[in-house]
């Protein structure tokens, strides 16, 4: 459901082809939201039947045609009853569903050497996804001069100092739980 209004809010910015915002998304926000490309397509297809936008398609010679998705004013309106909704949603942040740490709790079960491989393994996903946040930082610095709001670039910033701050306390965990494992080898 958070998908729609993801897509919303980047359309609040201006009018995009679907593939311009399945780059800003992955770009922008797939560190605390993920979305393959076939849903986006499809949540732009409801929206657009629900008429919270409106789509052009453009004959291009050249190159392939293309779709530029335009927020309307139901749209529009969606977004900001979205945003005023109450701390429903907050209380997400601070919860965990990981089938990973599920495996984690059971982990009892395997030998420490699996359990070592798989918490390394997770360390360095940790890694890989804090050398991802630097694509964040510049697709933030990128958007925000497309829009030329700095205030709304702000919060943007917001949301990434909560990715890079999850991927710290990831691998400070990763560290920890491999070093109590490596003592009882």
């Amino acid at each position: 459901m958070s998908l729609r209004y993801g897509l919303l809010g980047l359309l609040n910015y201006g009018s995009m082809t679907g593939y311009e915002l399945n780059k800003a998304f992955s770009e922008s926000l797939s560190f605390f939201w993920q979305a393959k490309t076939s849903q986006i397509y499809r949540e732009l297809d409801a929206m657009e039947r629900y008429g919270w936008l409106t789509s052009e398609r453009i004959i291009q010679s050249e190159k392939p045609n293309k779709r530029v998705y335009t927020l309307t004013m139901g749209g529009k309106e969606e977004l900001a009853k979205w945003l005023s909704l109450p701390e429903a949603d907050i209380l997400d942040a601070m919860r965990v569903r990981s089938a990973f740490l599920m495996r984690v709790f059971f982990a009892g079960e395997t030998s420490i050497e699996q359990s070592l491989e798989m918490l390394r393994t997770y360390r360095e996903k940790c890694l890989e996804n804090s050398k991802e946040m630097s694509v964040a930082h510049d697709a933030i610095s990128e958007y925000g001069t497309i829009v030329g709001d700095d205030r709304k670039a702000l919060y943007w910033k917001m949301t990434l100092l909560y990715g890079e701050a999850f991927c710290s306390a990831g691998l400070d965990w990763a560290n920890k739980a491999i070093a109590l494992l490596e003592e009882v080898k």
